[in-house]
């Protein structure tokens, strides 16, 4: 989602919030290669901002961003600030295997929800839940 749909959104509640930005992991057509170094340049972003905000739920959905902020919540964890719930939600498009985020994640997210239920015969960690679109 946009900044400028959620600022649209919450501009209707009467409730405070903020944007948080971090560099890109990864764009589209990048090669692995050098999406090496922009994911820890992401990192080195998104870090400070877990460690501040301190979230009881992490959920994302898939794109490579949410690597570094998952990362930055699973230290929480290893360094026992807080038990930070990682939930990850795998793109519709994912239909017979899951994306390289999914895969990362498969081994770190407390859960791994699928929308294709032959992903689940793959990724015995995964959930289904159907379609969420």
């Amino acid at each position: 989602m946009s900044c400028d749909k959620v600022q649209e959104f919450e501009s209707k509640k009467n409730c405070e919030y903020s944007i948080e930005i971090i560099p890109r992991s990864r764009e589209v057509r990048q090669s692995y290669l050098t999406s090496i170094a922009s994911t820890l340049y992401a990192t080195w972003y998104a870090f400070p901002l877990v460690f501040r905000v301190k979230p009881d739920l992490v959920l994302v959905n898939g794109p490579g961003t949410c690597i570094p902020v998952c990362a930055a919540s699973f230290m929480l964890r290893v360094l026992g600030l807080r038990t930070v719930i990682q939930v990850y939600v795998e793109s519709i498009c994912r239909v017979e295997h899951l994306s390289v985020s999914g895969l990362i994640m498969y081994y770190f997210a407390d859960k791994l929800l699928v929308q294709w239920p032959q992903l689940v015969t793959k990724y015995p960690r995964a959930q289904y839940i159907g379609r969420i679109v």
